[in-house]
């Protein structure tokens, strides 16, 4: 039984690529990188993870597939002890980085959870190339790796451009990393994947990530948009950003190396994107302003300084960080996926956004999360 070396494994989209690989692929096994003191706690966290994807029993069922370590991204060697080091080096025959930080304002943050972390992964790929060899490193890049872009179609293999600005630490980062993976890897099979706009699921409206979801409602209750109605957003689901993800990393020998996980030329404008929502039955009526988009902008870095006790700072940061990425008007071209998943494309957002938001904003942001069953510790130590 092979073994995929998964990091990020309690985070959103690493959620849903652990829940792909055990329902899609039985004879594979996963060892994955928790942060947590002990196993039992490894346990639960993984268990908050998956839950909007699987029961309780599910999750117990597939408990006897997972090789748990406990680490972190940036301890040195991930935290693993020379035993467990051994172990995973001797028994996964893939890796598939997934974890990162998305704080697009801290750079420190940036670097030393994707800078240092993906470095201490890429060293333990190396010696399992040494090792046993390696079938394929994976690595969840962004869209925003692109840098700074106004008015453009991206595709895949001229995404990276080293003589443009960077919008945050995140992007630059990110960008940086691929490097790493290139550079360090030279004999390893490769997968980059960047996602574009990441919002929901296309299949359900429930989420468990809320920070550009946020921002998604905020605009949506704004009566003036400080935007082009003919600017595209380059929407795209968890759903189909995860199952490329696993097809390609799975496979082989695909025939590409970067991946765009986006909507591409079938992106919506935002004219599309709020006539949608009106035809779900969203009431607020919105108008578009496009030369307001400076006023906006000075207006969101004022409130950024606002008293906390007024409670909109946090939202005027959310969108400040957000911003470039709403105005650049660029969407990726995604040709490489959609031929990988047989033609396959993203469900549209126009499909599936009125259902995110009424879940969002009736929720409070929030997601449901189910505690440990009182039983939950008899049922685990019965597949142990």
């Amino acid at each position: 039984m092979a073994t995929t070396f998964l990091t990020g494994s309690t985070g959103y989209i690493g959620s849903y690529v652990a829940d792909l690989i055990l329902r899609h692929h039985p004879d594979e096994r996963l060892a994955v990188l928790v942060r947590a003191k002990t196993p039992d706690a490894a346990r639960k966290r993984l268990w908050k993870s998956l839950q909007m994807h699987m029961s309780f029993d599910e999750f117990v069922s597939f408990l006897p597939r997972f090789d748990i370590y406990l680490g972190d991204l940036t301890s040195p060697d991930l935290g693993l002890d020379a035993d467990a080091k051994k172990k995973l080096t001797s028994t996964a025959s893939s890796v598939l980085h997934v974890a990162a930080s998305l704080n697009r304002k801290s750079s420190k943050t940036c670097f030393n959870v994707n800078l240092r972390g993906t470095l201490s992964v890429i060293k333990l790929a190396q010696a399992m190339s040494e090792t046993n060899g390696l079938r394929r490193f994976s690595d969840v890049s962004t869209a925003a790796a692109a840098g700074q872009r106004q008015n453009e179609t991206v595709m895949e293999d001229d995404c990276i451009d080293w003589d443009r600005s960077d919008y945050d630490p995140y992007a630059r980062t990110k960008k940086f990393c691929e490097h790493m993976v290139q550079e360090l890897l030279p004999d390893v099979q490769r997968s980059i994947f960047r996602p574009s706009i990441v919002l929901g699921d296309s299949r359900f409206p429930e989420t468990t990530q809320f920070d550009m979801v946020r921002a998604f409602a905020g605009l949506a209750y704004m009566r003036v948009l400080p935007f082009n109605p003919q600017w595209r957003a380059d929407i795209v689901p968890a759903d189909y950003v995860s199952k490329g993800i696993v097809k390609v990393h799975m496979d082989d020998n695909p025939k590409h190396e970067a991946f765009h996980m986006s909507s591409g030329e079938d992106s919506l404008t935002y004219a599309e994107i709020v006539q949608a929502l009106r035809d779900a039955g969203h009431k607020p009526k919105m108008v578009f302003a496009p030369k307001l988009k400076g006023t906006f902008g000075g207006a969101v870095e004022a409130l950024m300084s606002t008293p906390r006790k007024w409670g909109v700072a946090p939202s005027a940061s959310l969108m400040k960080v957000f911003l470039p990425y709403l105005t650049y008007n660029t969407v990726f071209d995604n040709s490489h996926i959609v031929e990988a998943l047989g033609g396959e494309k993203p469900r549209s957002f126009r499909e599936y956004g009125y259902a995110l938001l009424r879940f969002a904003v009736d929720g409070n942001f929030t997601y449901p999360f189910k505690d440990w069953p009182s039983d939950g510790d008899e049922k685990v130590a019965k597949v142990a």
